[in-house]
């Protein structure tokens, strides 16, 4: 198997002076994409959407307020002329109400889709997720080729997964689009603390006590085993395919996998076996009481992601990853303690 899901035509790369426009302009990934287009030569201008217009004021970017659920704005008039439209929106909560994330995250991504078409762009750029493939191998990678199909109890890795299905049909009828799909690992940084800290753990975890010393143990869970990066790492690997001729997707990650020893080093705990079953009880049981957003149900799925291998990325791309994954993680743990954020709704501190 190939990691090309359909035949694509020869690819282009932008033109000079690339106009891109970046829907979910607003939060981890989104500033960071934003701010690494801003800064590049070949981009003359970013149309940066979100549902709300940040007080952030980055060079060449401009913004509008949309809405790209089913009966939001029109979007082939904020699409016409651009170079290519990178998709990063995306709803994690409310993990309760799960249609309610699908009327987003896919029948959201679905008008973007079209819209790009309907305006004749001639690059998508897709978030897809590490949560999009099925189930895998915790020692050794897999390329782009593993199946996509998710953990279907999860809403997250299960939408990601629809969508993956989507574009399959997508680059089937759409021929004339460069699509390119980025599929990474769990990504980091400062700005980012305070946003996942409330979409993830909510008021349960006080990021103050997030620090070497007071966490005194971390359980070795039964397929605790993960790929984490820095976001500012996964965007310059967004603007590389902007600008360059490639298409389909990309594996993105940062050395080395994280465990519960990784964990234990940087909370200067120590690591302990034990089975998931316990935990799972407890999350869930806190997940029904609303203590906490996170879904038992994602929590599954990530014991369950395979490792991947980044090679395609490095080659094509001519990415590399300059933070370690233990270094995003060293950022991300220093924001949750100092309450960091950015001046973008998501991002608020």
């Amino acid at each position: 198997m190939t990691p090309h899901s359909t035949p694509q035509p020869p690819a282009r790369p932008a033109a000079p002076g690339a106009r891109v426009v970046v829907v979910g302009a607003t939060g981890n990934v989104g500033t960071s994409v934003v701010r690494r287009l801003a800064e590049d030569p070949a981009v003359d201008s970013v149309l940066g959407l979100a549902r709300r217009v940040p007080g952030w004021r980055p060079p060449k970017t401009a913004w509008r307020a949309v809405d790209i659920e089913p009966g939001g704005a029109d979007l082939v008039p904020l699409f016409t002329h651009a170079d290519a439209v990178i998709h990063l929106a995306w709803k994690f909560q409310p993990t309760h109400r799960p249609a309610e994330t699908w009327r987003t995250n896919v029948l959201g991504s679905s008008r973007v889709f079209d819209a790009v078409a309907a305006a004749k762009v001639p690059a998508l750029i897709h978030a897809s997720s590490v949560g999009a493939y099925s189930p895998g191998p915790k020692d050794r990678p897999v390329d782009e080729s593993w199946p996509t199909h998710g953990w279907p109890q999860a809403a997250y890795t299960r939408e990601k997964a629809y969508l993956e299905r989507l574009l399959d049909a997508y680059e089937h009828t759409h021929r004339d689009i460069r699509v390119v799909r980025m599929r990474p690992g769990f990504l980091f940084k400062r700005e980012s603390a305070s946003e996942q800290r409330r979409i993830f753990a909510g008021r349960l975890l006080p990021g103050r006590l997030v620090r070497a010393g007071l966490i005194p143990a971390v359980p070795d869970l039964p397929g605790l085993r993960f790929q984490a990066l820095h976001t500012d790492d996964a965007a310059a690997a967004y603007v590389a395919a902007v600008l360059r001729p490639v298409s389909g997707p990309f594996n993105l990650a940062a050395e080395p996998p994280v465990d519960a020893r990784v964990l234990a080093g940087l909370l200067d705990a120590r690591s302990f076996a034990m089975p998931a079953a316990p935990l799972r009880t407890v999350l869930a049981a806190a997940w029904k009481l609303r203590l906490v957003p996170a879904s038992p149900d994602l929590f599954d799925a990530v014991l369950r992601l395979p490792l991947m291998d980044c090679s395609r990325a490095r080659e094509e791309l001519d990415w590399q990853p300059s933070y370690t994954a233990v270094e995003a993680l060293q950022e991300f743990l220093a924001g949750l303690r100092d309450g960091a954020g950015m001046d973008t709704p998501p991002l608020s501190a």
